[in-house]
């Protein structure tokens, strides 16, 4: 198991990088469905796509059967997030590339919500949504708008003239916050994000965006005190949990990290963190050879296109073969 450990943690560096973005382009289609595998009638539903780990955005709006598509997206590591009007918004880790496509590179998703959302929460940020002026909203708009043709420094000119109009404008600090982070500008990403919470102490995505951007720093304790915050204040977020179990995995609690991580698994198991490489690090720790196979073995499945999918393989085979004596 000792080469095998070696192999894990060199994989872990580039775990929270995806796989490179190819020259390639993907045509993305999906569907949204209730919980009963009806699409919503009537509903016409938002649907974003974020990088995950590097800046990017679209969006477009699902027919009335649910039905949506994204054209000439790069293969890559991606949010979908899936907004229904009066159901709660559902977010998951999807990629993009070349093993999940047919021969004309299209990637079919279906997607299924239907919880109804909390009426406190929206009436929140709709409140404070409405002391936002017009003038930087629409520079926010811009925003996405460059993110999506691939104009970072463009966006990022927008969303500084928005928060030059609306210093209180939470959400911009917070989409600053997200571009520097992925541009691995993190010093830069946790001023940001610390902005963006003193204008609005109660957005989370700030609070566990900034959790990921001190990880980022190696600055452990605050960040394990601010994912411990991020958790409590939302425990069905997959980020939260992952981040958390990334906090105590370094910290050397491979128990604590190993609950985080499973949970995070549980609430989206294609997340952009890959738990699998971290937990596969765990049971190679304790000698638990079955639990590393099947740890990596997800992550395969789910990751078929990762840069470090043809040495996880190989570690595979020789975990496989009968134990030399």
């Amino acid at each position: 198991m000792r080469i095998f450990r070696a192999l894990i943690l060199a994989s872990l560096a580039v775990a929270v990088s995806g796989f490179a973005r190819g020259a390639e382009t993907y045509q993305l289609t999906g569907t949204i469905l209730r919980e009963d595998g009806r699409p919503f009638l009537r509903s016409r539903a938002m649907v974003f796509l974020h990088g995950a780990v590097k800046p990017y955005f679209a969006q477009t709006a699902a027919g009335s059967d649910g039905k949506f598509k994204f054209k000439n997206v790069p293969a890559d590591t991606y949010t979908l997030i899936v907004a229904v009007p009066r159901m709660e918004e559902l977010q998951k880790t999807i990629e993009v590339g070349p093993g999940f496509a047919d021969s004309k590179k299209r990637i079919a998703l279906t997607v299924t919500t239907g919880k109804a959302a909390a009426l406190e929460k929206t009436q929140v940020v709709s409140t404070h949504e409405l002391s936002i002026p017009y003038g930087a909203r629409q520079e926010y708009s811009k925003a996405a708008e460059r993110l999506g043709r691939g104009d970072i420094q463009g966006a990022v000119a927008c969303l500084k003239r928005a928060t030059e109009i609306a210093p209180q404008f939470a959400t911009a600090w917070n989409f600053l916050g997200t571009i520097a982070h992925q541009t691995r500008q993190f010093a830069q990403a946790e001023e940001y994000f610390r902005e963006a919470l003193r204008q609005d102490a109660g957005l989370y995505v700030a609070l566990v965006n900034l959790g990921g951007t001190l990880l980022s720093q190696g600055k452990i304790e605050e960040s394990l005190s601010v994912n411990q915050r991020a958790v409590a204040a939302d425990p069905g977020d997959a980020l939260a949990h992952a981040q958390l179990g990334l906090c105590y995995f370094r910290l050397g609690k491979l128990d604590d990290a190993e609950i985080h991580l499973k949970r995070a698994k549980v609430l989206d198991a294609g997340h952009f963190t890959n738990p699998q490489l971290y937990l596969a690090e765990i049971y190679a720790n304790r000698g638990q050879t079955e639990a590393v196979i099947s740890e990596i073995e997800e992550f395969l499945r789910l990751h078929p296109d990762a840069e470090n999918a043809p040495e996880l393989r190989r570690a595979l085979e020789s975990l496989r073969a009968p134990v030399e004596r």
